[in-house]
């Protein structure tokens, strides 16, 4: 659809864009990023033939832009500008139908079926039919930009070019205009050419990538080839991370700032951990990083108050968010500052050991309820899944973590579990073989994140060797204590 071929251009003698050369196909969008200055709407005047290259092609559906009329060329892209400023009063009936200039052979002396139905059409895509006859100049940003995407829609080119079309705008009507947008790419084969500021959007509603840095391409691919960290980092100048968005394969950046604080120690000690009748309770004066598989707040996030609280065996586990929920509001806990697990053993027999190491010392607590112990290589043999029995597990860290030292941490934690399941000979009691865990194990890492960045936390690491043995010596104890009490 588009084919830009070794441009390069300013203004007057001053060189901006640097040998470019990309191509878009039809039904495909294309996010233009860079900092400022690097010449994204620069090439955008190129591409739309408002400015004309020193060197180089630009070509819509293989033909070169100059050999196109300027209402052939109407009709094959439309180009809306940064959120514009009224000129003169107007309906917003009569700015979307301007869109239709293109196809008029006089200035709208033959308005036909086909150009009212595409004004209504757009009218409708873009939400703005019920204010079609408000005056324009009354109407939000928010609102006026959505008319000017009408206008370019109504102009019912197979070609779109944007520049920062949500420049200003709140999170409701970025997401209502590019949802739009995008939905017209995907229905319609749409072809979109836009100028971003911001990278986590570019990222989410674009096919493909431009990176640009001082006129020239630094990277052109799909979001997961370009927006890689250090890439980012030296284009942008600043300390970036990207991480996985939660429901689209695409990456989302979060901006890491150089914060100058005060020096001040942040530890866990002894004192921060209470067993109380109801439950164990962790809290600390700070945020804890935090890998979970909770029953509230689960996943990786930052938290300060922790608890794994006792429930009946008879507990109804069919609204436990709910439920959770409601009792930490009760019991005086901020729902989005805690972390927490359930168990029907009693947490008074709670194991809490505290071990040192190089960089700091790790605690770790252990509740243990094996009276359904699972052997999870044989549970395929069981026709109920209602069983009762959870060993909850914390690991609280002294230390800093990379993200994949806590994920092999947990994989550390989990084998040493199970390890202590072996050494005390805990069976399972359908299939008589040795368990491995029970139905619904818990396991929390968590760590102050202060000193030496540990980049990884297997079984041979210095963090890995004390998470391994405390694990298993507090799994031993807190299966003891519970054979203890099944004993009285």
């Amino acid at each position: 659809m588009l084919k830009v071929q070794n441009v390069s251009g300013g203004y007057g003698s001053t060189p901006i864009l640097a040998d470019i050369s990309f191509e878009v196909e039809k039904g495909k969008m294309l996010g233009i990023l860079g900092p400022n200055g690097c010449g994204k709407s620069t090439l955008l005047k190129v591409i739309s033939g408002i400015m004309k290259p020193s060197t180089g092609t630009v070509y819509v559906d293989g033909k070169e832009i100059k050999n196109y009329s300027s209402k052939q060329l109407a009709k094959k892209m439309t180009v809306l500008p940064q959120l514009h400023a009224t000129a003169f009063s107007n309906t917003v009936r009569d700015t979307v139908s301007l869109g239709r200039y293109p196809h008029q052979s006089g200035f709208f002396s033959s308005w036909k079926t086909e150009d009212e139905q595409a004004v209504v059409k757009a009218m409708d895509q873009t939400g703005v039919r019920k204010f079609e006859k408000a005056q324009l100049e009354y109407l939000s940003g928010g609102e006026q930009q959505r008319v000017f995407i009408a206008q370019a829609l109504a102009q019912s080119s197979n070609l779109l070019l944007l520049d920062e079309p949500t420049n200003h705008l709140d999170i409701a009507h970025q997401k209502q205009i590019l949802d739009m947008i995008r939905k017209e790419v995907t229905e319609h084969d749409l072809t979109v050419v836009s100028v971003f500021h911001d990278i986590n959007l570019a990222s989410l509603y674009c096919d493909e990538i431009l990176l640009m840095e001082d006129g020239k391409v630094r990277a052109n691919g799909v979001p997961h080839e370009v927006l890689i960290d250090d890439r980012i980092m030296d284009v942008y100048n600043a300390r970036i991370s990207m991480q996985a968005h939660p429901e689209q394969p695409k990456p989302q950046m979060t901006i890491l700032p150089d914060l100058i604080e005060l020096a001040k120690e942040k530890l866990i000690t002894a004192k921060n951990f209470k067993i109380k009748d109801e439950y164990v309770e962790f809290k600390s004066d700070f945020p804890l990083r935090v890998l979970s598989s909770a029953v509230h707040n689960a996943g990786l996030g930052w938290y300060s108050n922790f608890i794994n609280r006792t429930v009946n065996q008879d507990y109804n586990i069919d609204q436990v968010k709910e439920e959770f929920l409601g009792y930490l509001i009760e019991k005086g806990f901020a729902p989005t500052n805690t972390v927490g697990m359930m168990t029907a053993v009693d947490t008074r027999n709670a194991i809490i050991k505290q071990y040192e190491a190089t960089f700091g010392d790790v605690f770790v607590i252990v509740t243990a309820g094996i009276g359904n112990a699972m052997d999870v290589s044989r549970t395929f043999d069981r026709e109920h899944n209602d069983y009762i029995g959870t060993i909850n597990t914390w690991i609280v860290i002294n230390g800093k973590l990379s993200d994949e030292a806590f994920v092999q941490g947990m994989m550390t934690a989990t084998e040493a579990k199970t390890k202590a399941l072996h050494h005390e000979k805990v069976y399972d009691k359908i299939s008589n073989t040795v368990a491995t865990g029970t139905p619904t194990d818990s396991l929390l890492i968590a760590a102050t994140q202060q000193g030496e960045l540990m980049q990884y936390g297997g079984p041979i690491t210095e963090v890995g060797k004390v998470i391994g043995k405390g694990v298993f010596e507090a799994t031993l104890e807190a299966i003891q204590n519970y054979r203890k009490g099944e004993l009285q």
